[in-house]
């Protein structure tokens, strides 16, 4: 049986390095999320992106403004 799709907020980056520092900026301020293989029709830049719950954009957004983590583009995808 497969899963429902659902709303998912997804980062994607230029680079692997990118990728990684956001999941470590993310897990030290609880906002919780994965990394996952980016759809090609997305980016095809390094092919890791980091996907989270729509309803914690606010506190990712935070962070980022703050230019704590580097990033391609944030969009939201129903996966």
């Amino acid at each position: 049986m497969l899963r429902p799709k659902r709303n998912t907020l997804v980062v994607t980056f230029h680079t692997t390095a990118e990728a990684m520092a956001m999941e470590v900026l993310c897990r030290e301020h609880a906002i919780a999320g994965r990394l996952f293989p980016v759809p090609r029709a997305l980016s095809s830049d390094c092919g890791i992106a980091w996907s989270m719950d729509p309803a914690d954009r606010p506190q990712l957004e935070a962070l980022l403004q703050k230019g704590e983590a580097a990033y391609d583009e944030i969009c939201e995808l129903l996966l």
